[in-house]
């Protein structure tokens, strides 16, 4: 089996589309075709069916392609070996949520821009259910997500995992209000994010230990619209207490339990041994907030 054959099956299944590979592995779409059509026969069963105006991989095809990532894996981690010199190259797609790749990944694309110009980071921009379900899809190489000391999340043994950095969240209120306590509003109506659970989980946590269920109005994903929302008095929700406000809000911690967002960098097993995907984990370094 032919591994620039099985590269080409891999680029297809990560890109869409002949077109993309041809111009990402910098051929012709004709050449591209035919490499797979040469594998499918090499195998002896169809790996691509037309799908409208394009083509996309049968079932067989996608199994191929999963299995294409362990072997060209191995074979560039042998390259390297060999050839220390080696310069890690390709495309690199991540997955987070705004906190992180304004926090962890901006930076570290910066640096990859220096120290390694062939590696191009594509940034999709989706809250932790989205961008773990694109990378078990495999639509993605890495994930940015988050979970709660109080709702933890429950990794799968195909993923692996590594902590960036935490903070502390409280409760965001209108400046001009005294009450100090949770329980003070139960009342009010409450904000929650729109893509993810986890806050909301966390709130009805707090609000029971204060014997209260929160009334949940808002669903709201963007932290500056939340506190628009909280200073013209039409909500309160939580809010992270390292991050700078509007003047018309106040973060008032919380206390018995503390509230503490965690921070991850995820990948597939094995993905992480793609020198392209290693070098952007090693700039997504550990740090620490709140």
């Amino acid at each position: 089996m032919d591994v620039r054959r099985l590269r080409l099956l891999l680029e297809l299944s990560r890109l869409g589309s002949m077109h993309e590979v041809a111009a990402e592995l910098g051929t012709t779409t004709s050449t591209v075709s035919q490499g797979i059509a040469a594998l499918a026969r090499d195998v002896g069963t169809p790996l691509v069916e037309p799908h409208g105006r394009r083509v996309r991989l049968t079932p067989a095809g996608a199994r191929l392609a999963e299995h294409a990532v362990t072997i060209l894996t191995a074979v560039d981690a042998a390259r390297l070996d060999l050839d220390p010199a080696a310069e890690p190259a390709g495309v690199v797609r991540v997955a987070g949520f705004e906190t992180a790749i304004r926090r962890s990944l901006l930076p570290a694309i910066d640096d990859l821009s220096r120290s390694h110009p062939g590696v191009e980071v594509r940034i999709h921009e989706h809250e932790p259910l989205e961008a773990v379900d694109l990378l078990s899809r495999d639509d993605v190489d890495v994930v940015l997500t988050y979970d709660y000391n109080l709702a933890p999340v429950s990794w799968r043994s195909e993923h692996k995992v590594a902590a960036l950095w935490a903070a502390d969240w409280g409760l965001g209120v209108p400046s001009d209000e005294t009450a100090r306590d949770l329980g003070a509003y139960a009342a009010r109506p409450w904000i929650v994010n729109s893509r993810n659970t986890a806050d909301e989980e966390v709130l009805r946590i707090l609000a029971s230990m204060s014997g209260f269920t929160p009334a949940i109005v808002h669903r709201i994903d963007s932290l500056d619209l939340v506190e628009e929302l909280i200073e013209a008095h039409h909500g309160v929700a939580l809010l992270p207490t390292d991050r700078p406000t509007r003047s018309g809000v106040t973060v008032l911690p919380l206390h018995e339990p503390h509230v503490t967002l965690r921070a991850y960098a995820a990948t597939r097993q094995g993905r992480d041994r793609w020198p392209p995907v290693r070098v952007v984990l090693e700039r997504l370094s550990p740090r620490s907030a709140g």
